[in-house]
């Protein structure tokens, strides 16, 4: 009824239409303490099921909200500063997220003006930005000439590429001079002006008389190159496409193709009534389009712009030597950027305080060069564009430009985690500048915490050049795989051609930074002349470690260590791969055309031993035998014992690789080799290999050290006396050894015989760089063990108790397997080693004995000699009044370095 409300007793009866039966009541009511309330509020839930389908029912009725995707963001590219659309479409194919706006924190910052060292300071780690601060200093003319002029005086040749300039008002007087000079030898030269910081050929003019030309500020004038190359009758010059990736450590590359820019009027020698034919003279495509007769071509080879790939058939179908002329051009660009790394260096520097050396650079440019070709072949350097035109006016520049800037992108090797793994790395650097331990006085140490300091620092140091042997490894190797159509010039792979570049540009940085030049040399050979690898970082750091062990045990404490190996594992090589099996076949086709100097199969067997006595040299030593166990000689404490013969099992060898072949032909249905053929060519290599180490075994045993002036029974004699005196010699050759000689004259030493050493590997390996070869590596570190510890390593190897330091530890903590001629040629070299360190201290003694005017200067003159079992070479340890490679090649001629 309307008005009426109703009692709570009967609204609380009366929930959800739920009737109270007497059954539900009479349940309820069984229970022991159950009173009216709880009965009737029992009886108000409803039943589970019910409960369940009305909360399905509500959840139907109400829509959950949905949840919100976050957008994965992905790499970003600030475009905003620069105008050229074909930037923008390579980056999004390149799936780079365009910003909007000008973006600070993108990844990858593009702009076509200068840019400030304050925003290059700015960036993150992690971003890139496409200019170099300092690189103006070659960009810009007036700096460009000044920075050749400057370098031309200490390397006039080798910095030929540039015309003739002057800079105004400067160099106005010297100007009029030479056009004097010129006049009186009634000579006649065109000169052409060009603004300082001009682009696209604006304010260019000619003159045939130089003294017409004005002193004009921020001009410069240079001699004008009449006779240059011509393509179908025009002038024309190249554009050629630079990267340089990094400053710390240069890196530049070259990109293979590019555009040559020609003239739209045929070209004849410069006269006065022609000088203003700009289109005749000048091959700017901004001054060009403009004449009538520009000609837009439907490919590369037609129209007034074409591809550098027509320009070297071009030259090829004409006879020219185009690889020649590459090689001048790629030589010009180091050279050019060369004398910009000074400036380059620097700059990046102070805007990047703080980066570890090495580390990733935040800045690239992609640089063009305009070169002009003579007649001569010879490429003449015009100027560097630091922003090139990208305008796309016609198909050629699209299908240049952008493979141009899609490899660029591509070497930059941008990554989505460059950012978080920035964010980790300072973090934790924050935490090691936290958590830094105060530094000591020196003063208050003890011997032993002085000791351990200075391991200490230098397992540090190690572990630092280690990390960057890794990362140049790792850069070069993603180079090799992502350069596409660009080429890696510097650092050069040739290692003469790098040493050039290398010296060149440490006499730069004398010329340009006097005051700091020689520690920047120093890092300059350092860097870019480094000759450690990671193996011999990594024994070295193995030294380290042990040294530490031994500071730290004590005086009575037994040293620990892995046992000397008395003979090591055979050396299987791993599986040919599908694309080995055709190298492997090509290089067994190749062999038998290889020039001299290559290795091959097929070799002619040395000469035999020659019976005749040369002057001056030694006689065969009988008692020196081919086999293994003769090695070494019986003399007492030599530290070289013979070596257990172990009997290797070829056959299980073989086996073991047949089945892991056998594994890879199931993986991989390419390969349908069988086992047997690949048995057969994994035997053929290693029983080459086994050859030419054989061969280089008998060539170790049959080197003798030759005492200056005495005859081989006296050289014998002497070292047999030194041994059965031991006791007496051993503390004056330890003093000798260890504390006279300094680490420059203990080296010295040790290359008598590795001079030799390498002498004989290239004779029998017929190769003359044998830095990458795997037996001479081998050799290399036990030469470093040698030098260990300031010496001791070679010490150690007199005494017989000492197997912590022994040599043999190196091959131990390695993972790379030495067969067993390989093991006896180490010792042969130890023990040659060993010899020689007798001759030259019996030589210093005998020296001193004579004369009392001995310096520490002379103690190692004229000691110490090689000689063959032929009589065929000898060489004498260099006096210090000598180097060591004059002497070398007065005592051991080239023709006779070898011993047969």
């Amino acid at each position: 009824m309307p008005g009426i409300k109703p009692s709570a007793s009967l609204t609380s009866l009366m929930m959800d239409k739920q009737d109270v039966t007497l059954t539900s009541l009479t349940q309820y009511a069984r229970r022991p303490g159950a009173t009216q309330s709880s009965l009737l509020q029992s009886a108000r839930q409803p039943a589970p099921e019910e409960k369940r389908n009305t909360e399905t029912e509500e959840k139907k009725a109400v829509p959950a909200p949905k949840k919100k995707r976050k957008k994965k963001h992905g790499i970003t590219a600030n475009l905003s500063g620069t105008r050229y659309e074909v930037i923008r479409l390579v980056c999004e194919k390149c799936k780079f997220d365009i910003c909007k706006e000008d973006d600070p924190n993108s990844y990858l910052i593009w702009s076509d003006s200068f840019v400030s060292a304050d925003r290059i300071t700015e960036l993150k780690p992690f971003q890139r930005i496409n200019h170099f601060p300092g690189m103006v200093e070659v960009t810009r003319k007036d700096c460009l000439a000044r920075n050749m002029m400057k370098i031309q005086r200490h390397h006039a040749e080798e910095f030929n590429f540039v015309p003739k300039t002057w800079i105004l008002p400067a160099d106005h007087s010297l100007l009029q001079n030479y056009a004097k000079d010129l006049k009186a030898k009634k000579k006649y030269r065109t000169f052409i002006v060009k603004p300082a910081n001009g682009a696209q050929g604006h304010g260019i003019q000619l003159y045939r008389n130089a003294e017409k030309i004005p002193p004009s500020e921020h001009f410069i004038v240079q001699e004008y190159i009449d006779k240059p190359l011509l393509l179908e009758g025009y002038k024309f010059d190249l554009r050629i496409y630079v990267l340089v990736t990094s400053c710390d450590p240069l890196r530049i590359f070259i990109f293979n193709d590019g555009l040559v820019r020609m003239s739209t009027d045929k070209y004849v020698n410069p006269a006065d009534a022609n000088l203003s034919n700009l289109y005749m003279h000048l091959t700017n495509y901004s001054v060009n389009k403009h004449n009538e007769y520009y000609q837009k071509g439907d490919s590369v080879e037609t129209g007034s712009k074409r591809s550098i790939r027509y320009f070297n058939e071009y030259l090829r179908k004409n006879d020219f030597d185009t690889m020649l002329l590459w090689r001048r051009i790629y030589d010009m660009v180091v050279k050019t950027l060369l004398v910009a790394q000074p400036h380059l260096l620097h700059a990046y520097r102070m805007c990047r305080p703080g980066a570890p050396p090495g580390s990733d650079s935040v800045c690239f440019e992609v640089l063009g060069f305009d070169v002009l070709i003579d007649k001569k072949l010879n490429p003449w350097l015009l100027e560097i564009n630091r922003s090139p035109s990208f305008g796309t006016d016609e198909k050629i520049d699209f299908d240049i430009k952008s493979a141009l800037i899609e490899d660029t992108v591509r070497l930059l090797n941008i990554k989505l985690s460059d950012k978080r793994r920035n964010y980790f790395a300072q973090k934790a650097e924050a935490q090691k500048r936290l958590f830094r331990t105060t530094k000591r006085n020196e003063v208050d140490m003890s011997e032993l915490e002085k000791k351990r300091l200075n391991i200490e620092k230098r397992k540090e140091e190690l572990k630092e050049q280690l990390a960057r042997v890794r990362k140049a490894t790792a850069r070069e190797d993603f180079e090799n795989r992502n350069a596409g159509r660009f080429r890696r010039i510097f650092p050069s792979e040739d290692k003469l051609k790098q040493q050039k570049y290398v010296n060149i540009m440490s006499s730069i940085f004398g010329v340009v930074m006097s005051g700091r030049a020689p520690a920047m040399q120093k890092e300059i050979q350092k860097v870019y002349n480094n000759q450690w690898r990671e193996e011999d970082i990594l024994d070295m750091i193995a030294e380290c470690e042990a040294d530490e062990k031994d500071g730290k045990g004590g005086v009575n404490k037994v040293q620990r260590g892995p046992k000397p190996l008395s003979s090591m594992p055979m050396s299987v090589q791993s599986p040919p791969m599908e694309d080995e099996f055709e190298l492997e076949e090509e290089d067994e086709e190749a062999e038998y055309a290889s020039p001299p100097g290559s290795p091959s199969l097929n070799r002619r067997e040395s000469r035999p031993p020659s019976t005749k006595s040369r002057p001056g040299s030694l006689r065969p030593d009988s008692r020196v035998s081919n086999d293994a166990s003769s090695l070494c000689n019986s003399r007492p404490n030599s530290g070289v014992s013979s070596m257990r013969s172990r009997p290797t099992s070829n056959m299980s060898a073989m086996n073991s690789r047949s089945k892991s072949l056998s594994r890879i032909n199931g993986k991989q249905s390419i390969l349908q080799r069988s086992i047997i053929d690949d048995n057969f060519l994994i035997t053929v290599v290693k029983e080459r290999e086994d050859e030419l180490t054989k061969k280089t075994l008998q060539a170790l045993n049959d080197m003798r050290i030759k005492f200056p002036g005495k005859t081989d029974q006296e050289a014998e004699f002497i070292l047999d006396t030194l041994h059965e005196n031991w006791k007496f010699h051993k503390p004056r050759i330890a003093s000798y050894w260890l504390v006279k000689l300094d680490s420059i004259k203990r080296r010295k030493v040790i290359d008598i015989v590795r001079s030799n050493v390498r002498a004989v590997l290239q004779r029998i390996w017929r190769i003359s760089d044998v830095d990458n070869l795997r037996l001479y590596r081998i050799f290399t570190r036990v030469f470093n063990r040698l030098l260990w510890s300031h010496g001791q390593g070679l010490w150690n190897c007199f005494s017989t108790t000492s197997q912590n330091g022994s040599w043999e530890t190196i091959f131990s903590k390695s993972s790379e397997n030495i067969c067993e001629n390989e093991f006896n040629c180490c010792r042969r070299i130890v023990q040659l080693c060993r010899d020689c360190l007798l001759i030259v201290y019996q030589f210093a003694a005998e020296a001193k004995s004579t004369s009392q005017q001995n310096s520490e200067n002379t103690d190692l003159s004229s000691a110490g000699t090689l000689s063959s079992r032929d009589k065929s070479s000898t060489l004498m340890v260099p006096p210090n009044t000598q180097t060591l490679s004059q002497r070398y090649s007065k005592l051991y001629p080239r023709a006779d370095t070898t011993a047969t």
